[in-house]
């Protein structure tokens, strides 16, 4: 045999064994979270958004644990996204996925992290939504493609919330206003604002 093909054949057993270790993980994952409740339809005559803005939907995760990617009803898959506040609540408009809606009583927290599940940007680069699918408590990461656009959807988020669980909300937003800009994993971002 050719001592070339020999090396060339371990390389392609190697590489369908991850794939096949990454499938099985996944379906174990599902087969986990399979009693996650139904993602809630979005209610109609919700009238018109106090803010709408586009951006990337990262990936939603068990509560507190971001490397715990939610793999049912495609919560796990990145997309692009628009993020829509109304009054009575959240609806995430996903490409290609269901859309999310959150009720504004679902709503449990507004914070700013730098990473979730595979997607690690600058510091407090993510938005990220705490809030409950019926009784599992998960969090919600999103990346606005325009860095400017991350205060004001973050206030609108924050407007929603129970007064008891807003109560520092001014001093989060400054925080996450003052943290400079680092867009060394965005080359396209260079001089536009715009994040990836």
């Amino acid at each position: 045999m050719d001592e070339r093909i020999l090396p060339g054949m371990l390389t392609l057993l190697l590489v369908v064994v991850i794939f096949a270790m990454m499938w099985w993980g996944w379906r174990n994952k599902l087969k986990r979270q399979d009693a996650v409740a139904p993602l809630p339809e979005v209610p109609a005559g919700m009238g018109e958004a106090a803010i709408s803005v586009p951006g990337l939907y990262v990936v939603t995760t068990s509560a507190g644990d971001w490397l715990d990617r939610m793999a049912v009803h495609g919560l796990g898959i990145r997309t692009p996204a628009i993020v829509h506040v109304y009054a009575a609540g959240v609806v995430i408009e996903r490409k290609g996925a269901q859309d999310i809606f959150i009720a504004q009583e679902r709503l449990r927290e507004v914070g700013a992290q730098s990473g979730m599940a595979g997607k690690f940007v600058e510091k407090d680069g993510l938005v990220v939504i705490g809030w409950d699918l019926a009784d599992t408590a998960v969090d919600t990461g999103f990346r606005t493609t325009q860095a400017g656009a991350k205060r004001p959807l973050m206030e609108a988020l924050q407007a929603l919330l129970p007064q008891e669980a807003n109560g520092r909300k001014d001093h989060e937003i400054q925080d996450v206003e003052n943290q400079p800009v680092d867009h060394t994993d965005t080359p396209t971002a260079e001089c536009n604002g715009k994040n990836n």
